[in-house]
């Protein structure tokens, strides 16, 4: 659809379709989801509805999504988003990504073009998200993609959070889709919470009760024979 369209938009900012600097609602156009293997993506007409989060995405198409599990052992969790600022006004092919701060530990991410890079096709699909941003500079169509590999001891719960949000976060680590000609930006975060654990000490077999209550039989018979 992107690829119909381009020249389209191209001919419209060159007849006259001049950038603004009002904020214009940004469109998601895509979204794919990697979790434990499972590839999960939008359907015909690039539906919104089917994600395998909970939560919702308001009429500007952000918010906060969420996932958890609680089974234990090895899992992975990737999010991919692309999403378009103003381009009914001056394109989608002329933004930028940027990367701020350090990813967590088992973290990882990608900003790239989702046409023409590797992102959407193949490293979402195969669990292999470079860690580079390859849409640095204006003058291309940016996406994104953040994930994160761990493993759940029994008793222990993952909680998943993402935030497609207009405001820059204060700190931690983010990416960031910016449009030069209209000076608006959307932001990507994500956090990996691992609760619980710890649980009630195991009871112990007979055997081993057995062996514990003769050795403390033993015991009183010799303080017995002390105090004797």
């Amino acid at each position: 659809m992107k690829k119909i369209v381009q020249a389209i938009l191209l001919t419209a900012s060159v007849v006259g379709f001049g950038a603004t600097g009002a904020w214009a609602t940004p469109d998601l156009y895509d979204w794919a989801f990697n979790i434990d293997g499972t590839f999960t993506t939008a359907g015909t007409g690039y539906d919104l509805s089917g994600m395998p989060v909970s939560g919702t995405l308001d009429s500007n198409d952000l918010g906060t999504l969420t996932w958890s599990t609680s089974v234990a052992g090895s899992h992975s969790f990737l999010a991919f988003f692309d999403y378009e600022i103003d381009d009914a006004i001056n394109t989608y092919f002329n933004e930028s990504g940027g990367v701020t701060g350090t990813a967590a530990a088992g973290q990882s991410w990608e900003v790239d073009d989702p046409w023409y890079g590797d992102i959407r096709y193949w490293n979402i699909e195969d669990n292999t998200l470079d860690n580079t941003n390859s849409v640095a500079a204006p003058g291309n169509d940016v996406s994104w993609a953040m994930g994160w590999d761990f493993t759940l001891d029994a008793g222990e719960t993952a909680s998943i959070t993402l935030s497609l949000t207009d405001t820059a976060p204060v700190s931690g680590f983010y990416l960031s889709q910016l449009d030069p000609d209209s000076q608006e930006s959307i932001y990507f975060a994500g956090n990996l919470s691992i609760t619980g654990g710890g649980g009630p000490a195991p009871v112990p077999e007979p055997a081993t009760m057995l062996l514990f209550g003769t050795g403390l039989a033993g015991l009183w018979g010799e303080r017995r024979k002390t105090r004797k």
